[in-house]
This record gives C-alpha cells, sequence and structure tokens, in this order.
C-alpha cells in the first residue's frame, strides 16, 4: 500500500527543515520550533493540517517583519524541492495578503521549488483585477513553473485549491492568458492549459468549441492542448466536440457479439466482456465502454472509460477483450444490483448487456 501522503511532512522533514533554519537565522529557537510541532496529536494531522501547522510554526519562529522573514525564506526553499516545499507559498498566503509587491515576488520564486497554485488564490479573491494582470506577466516569464502558475493558479476548478467563484462565472477574464501560453514549448504548462480548458468546459462547453475551432490546426503543440482540454466533452459524447476530431459518425461501424463472462459476480470481483468491431467504410474510431453503477439509493451513475481510438478500414473486422475490476476504492464504492455495460463508437451507444453485482 502506498505511504500516505500526509507522511511528506513527517519527523525527518521537520528536523531538515529545522536544521536549514538554524543555519540561516542566529535567533531560531529550534527547541521550540520543535515542540510546538510536535505536540500531542500531531501524527493524526492530515496533509493540509500538517502543513499549516508548520507555516504557524514558521510565524512563530521568524521575524516579525514580514520582509526580513521572506528573505530567511528564499535561502532555505531550494532544498525543498516538490510537494513538501508547499510551505513556503503558504507562509506568502497566510501572512502577505497586506504586502501585495513582495508577495508575488516570492510567490514567483518559491513556484520553482515547489508550487504556489494554491496560495494565488486568495490574492484573487481579494483583487482578482490585479492579480490577473500579474498573471498575465507571469505568462510571458523565462520560468516554465512561473508561466505554468500562470494558468495553473487561475483555473476555475482547480483540485485542493479554495474556490474563486468569478473565474467559474467568467472564463473569458483569463483568456488572455491562455493565448499566451497556447504554444508553449514545455509539455508541463501546455498540461495546465488544457487542464484549465477542460475545467471551463464543464460550465461553458460553447466557449471552450469556439476556442478549440479557432486554436486547430495550426501548430502541433496547441493540437495537443485542444484535444486534451476536450477530454471531457469527448466523453460525454458531444457531437460538435467529436465532429472536431473526426467522430462525428458513427453509422459505418458495426458492434456484435458482445459478451460478458461472467455476468453476475461479488464485489471485488472482475468481468471480462468481448466483442466484435467491423467497419463498412474508412473511418477514424474512438471506442469507449460506459458501465452504469447502482448507486447508495438505487439510482444509477454512468462513468465512461477509454478503449482506443484508431483508422479502421472498409471491411476491416477486430476482436476487442477487456477486462473490468469490481473492488471497492477511496474514490468509488460498489453496491449491489443490476448494472450495465455499454460500447460507445464515437459518442453512441452500439451495444449493451446487463449484470449483476451480488
Amino acid at each position: 500500500m502506498a505511504e500516505a501522503l500526509k507522511n511528506i511532512y513527517n519527523e525527518a522533514f521537520i528536523e531538515a527543515l529545522i536544521y536549514a533554519l538554524d543555519q540561516e537565522y542566529s535567533l531560531f529557537d529550534s527547541e521550540q520550533f520543535r515542540t510546538h510541532f510536535f505536540e500531542e496529536g500531531w501524527e493524526n494531522l492530515a496533509l493540509k493540517q500538517r502543513m499549516r501547522k508548520i507555516t504557524v510554526c514558521l510565524k512563530d519562529s521568524l521575524p516579525e517583519d514580514y520582509q526580513e522573514a521572506l528573505q530567511i525564506l528564499y535561502k532555505i526553499a531550494p532544498q525543498f524541492n516538490g510537494l513538501g516545499g508547499i510551505i513556503f507559498p503558504d507562509y506568502v498566503e497566510q501572512y502577505g495578503l497586506q504586502e501585495w509587491d513582495e508577495s508575488m515576488h516570492a510567490l514567483a520564486y518559491f513556484t520553482e521549488f515547489s508550487t504556489s497554485e494554491f496560495a494565488v488564490r486568495p490574492f484573487l479573491i481579494k483583487d482578482g483585477k490585479r492579480m490577473l494582470e500579474q498573471m498575465m506577466k507571469w505568462s510571458t516569464h523565462s520560468n516554465e513553473h512561473v508561466r505554468r502558475l500562470a494558468s495553473e493558479g487561475s483555473r476555475p476548478r482547480l483540485p485542493w485549491g479554495t474556490a474563486v467563484p468569478s473565474l467559474k462565472e467568467d472564463p473569458r477574464q483569463t483568456l488572455p492568458i491562455l493565448e499566451n501560453l497556447k504554444n508553449d514549448h514545455s509539455l508541463y504548462v501546455r498540461k495546465s492549459v488544457a487542464n484549465h480548458l477542460n475545467d471551463i468546459s464543464y460550465t461553458h462547453s460553447e466557449f471552450v468549441l469556439r476556442i478549440a475551432n479557432e486554436w486547430i490546426g495550426k501548430n502541433k503543440n496547441t493540437d495537443w492542448i485542444i484535444k486534451h482540454a476536450c477530454r471531457s466533452l469527448l466523453k460525454k459524447g458531444n457531437r460538435e466536440a467529436l465532429a472536431l476530431f473526426g467522430y462525428g459518425n458513427d453509422s459505418p461501424i458495426k458492434i456484435e457479439h458482445l459478451t460478458l463472462h461472467p455476468d453476475t459476480i461479488q464485489i471485488g470481483d472482475s468481468i471480462q466482456f468481448t466483442f466484435h468491431i467491423s467497419a463498412e467504410s474508412t473511418i477514424p474510431v474512438r471506442v469507449e465502454y460506459a458501465i452504469d453503477y447502482v448507486k447508495s439509493r438505487g439510482q444509477r451513475n454512468r462513468k465512461i472509460f477509454m478503449l482506443k481510438t484508431c483508422n479502421m478500414k472498409q471491411g476491416e473486422k477486430n476482436i476487442i477483450t477487456k477486462t473490468h475490476a469490481f473492488k471497492d476504492l477511496t474514490t468509488r464504492k460498489h453496491y449491489k444490483g443490476i448494472h450495465t455495460i455499454s460500447i460507445v463508437i464515437n459518442g453512441a451507444v452500439k451495444a449493451e448487456k446487463d449484470f449483476i453485482i451480488k
């Protein structure tokens, strides 16, 4: 079993942080910091709770003057690359909202070692116009981490991030930032732009499709962004999105002999399904399968899974076999009842069968 993410902030991390602070700040009280963090019950704190406790400990241990404290954090931050280094942007988020210019410099600096995407959210809430203007500047920065911050930090549905309602309400606000990044040479940045647009597609699909139609076919980097950005629309069977990528027609494709083995299972078991696919004419094909899961109150919820995309030639025939597990996960719990599996071709259901989970 994978180690809990919260254990990034373990005893070894805290001791490394204490050592680094002690080297850079002569008045640092290492014992006070250690005692404060390792209070009874610290092991039960979740990831973000541990992060915030470290931030509070930093505040109590560093100079009261915000800029003086940052000078010390600037020196030690490069030693803490990765997720653990989010404590530094978090310090800015908690204690720098009234020190705008210095905080902008700090967020751009710290993001190079971890990410400041979560820390920018309160600044967007405090003064969205000013923060988006800053992000526009970041979108032309020479460092890919700072350019990514411009896109990732302003995502309407940033996972784990504080909600910023105005970003969900009006996607036009961030379009100039995305325009600057739509042909970025860094895949790290392009993934963020695609995820940003995918976020928007949940509430403003027509806006994303308009952008996709304007951008497509001009550059391979931008084309990659568009397809990744439209992934949720494609899964939902949006006809305009499907047509944009050549999957607008399903009629030449036939699905036959869909079989399930077994057709009655228990939670934790797997089902293997097989079907025959054939093409009456040459056509691009997007092959997915859907499962209608029974939920706790008896209602059903459909989940789409990708199988493959390909170009099928006239007269071509293939047999596709797939095994799907029904083990309970942290993100999905299974319930007894009649479920349905469907084969989806270019957004259209072509065959389906029921099965039972006991």
